[in-house]
């Protein structure tokens, strides 16, 4: 494992307006949840952000949308903020996360500056059904596929503590194998009450083995990054999750849960011995 650490961070560009039915998200609108919601976010702030993660070492920069997948009005927005951030923030790698799309809005995203587009297989085939029935796992994996085609470096991966079987997180991380990402965000379920899901069970040492698990499988990834609900899962023993084999993490906040201070995670990786990466391609 590269001991520099490659450090992400989200914009949640466009937030809580997702008519989807996704068990796991607080941002769709079926579940009331008590987030903010809010069509657009002004360019000035998504600005504000990114100059603000780039200062504290970010080299990843994610806009994210609450949709389904990309239309129109979605997609000139994302567009928009890309050929924007390319000239105000030109050393930070934008990344893409909006949904199912189709190879020709990828080229698109492309041709705006997007370097990166992240989609989520979220778990297992299998499994899936159980946690959304509003659109089908097949769906994300063609748009996983349609990213590859697209000549965009792909991220994708997943959410533990849903339910699944250990069938299932295998099954699942055997995907991602076959799509050989370059980037693979796990993420640790966050219950939200107004949610469907019973609280994660999973305990710290499993969900360390996971990560584990997931650095086994997906060999060939440059970076397995643990993301959402990080502070949640390991609280205190957040820093284990790099001897466990992870080499990147989301810094900041997450789409509608607050990240730890961004300090306090430098802090951690400089006790720990760890340089953040500098370049993607020194990583």
């Amino acid at each position: 494992m590269n001991q520099s650490i490659f450090l992400c961070s989200i914009s949640n560009i466009n937030s809580g307006t997702c008519n989807e039915d996704c068990k796991f998200c607080s941002q769709s609108v079926k579940y009331k949840a008590d987030i903010d919601r809010y069509i657009q976010k002004p360019i000035p702030t998504i600005i504000a952000e990114a100059k603000a993660v780039e200062a504290a070492g970010a080299l990843g920069f994610c806009l994210v949308t609450a949709h389904k997948g990309l239309d129109q009005k979605t997609l000139d927005f994302v567009c928009e903020i890309a050929r924007t951030l390319s000239v105000e923030v030109p050393k930070l790698r934008l990344i893409a996360c909006n949904g199912t799309a189709t190879y020709e809005q990828l080229l698109t995203l492309k041709d705006a500056g997007i370097k990166a587009y992240n989609h989520n297989l979220e778990t297992s085939r299998e499994f899936y059904p159980q946690i959304c029935t509003s659109h089908s796992w097949d769906e994300r994996y063609e748009t996983c596929e349609n990213v590859k085609k697209a000549g965009l470096n792909l991220i994708t991966g997943g959410i533990f503590g849903l339910g699944e079987s250990r069938e299932d997180q295998i099954s699942m991380l055997e995907s991602l194998k076959s799509l050989d990402p370059v980037s693979v965000p796990i993420n640790f379920y966050h219950h939200n009450p107004a949610l469907p899901l019973k609280p994660n069970p999973l305990t710290v040492d499993e969900a360390l083995e996971l990560i584990t698990l997931t650095r086994e499988i997906v060999s060939d990834a440059e970076r397995i990054m643990v993301a959402g609900g990080r502070e949640l899962m390991f609280g205190e023993r957040q820093q284990e999750i790099f001897k466990a084999g992870a080499n990147s993490i989301v810094i900041g906040d997450y789409l509608t849960t607050q990240g730890r201070d961004k300090n306090s995670d430098l802090s951690m990786l400089d006790s720990l011995g760890l340089t953040v990466a500098s370049s993607v391609e020194s990583h």
